[in-house]
């Protein structure tokens, strides 16, 4: 399988994978245009895990997995949080809770 779809694979330091042809439709329980929602202060970070999340999201800018918004877009910000793993090293992951109160199940 892997070899099979090897281009919607990372491997190593080389660019995030893509996948082409394969949209995902979220269903809003809320109608379009919305009023974002609140915006919420970052979680309370030692000097260390801020440093550490702003090279996450300085390497997710230079994959473009990621982008930086413009002063009058309005857009969703989920608050992001590191997860140390037992080897000391980092996972940045965000705080999707808010998002999810407006999706629907599609089942």
């Amino acid at each position: 399988m892997l070899k099979k779809n090897r281009p919607a694979f990372a491997m190593g330091q080389e660019p995030l994978g893509k996948i082409r042809g394969h949209d995902i439709e979220l269903y809003l329980g809320v109608a379009i245009p919305y009023e974002p929602m609140v915006r919420r202060p970052p979680y309370p970070e030692s000097l260390e895990t801020r440093k550490e999340i702003e090279k996450h999201i300085n390497k997710f800018l230079e994959m473009d997995v990621i982008r930086k918004i413009g002063p009058n877009e309005i857009v969703e910000i989920s608050t992001s949080f590191l997860i140390t793993w037992h080897n000391g090293k980092y996972r940045l992951c965000g705080d999707l809770r808010p998002l999810n109160s407006y999706t629907k199940s599609d089942r």
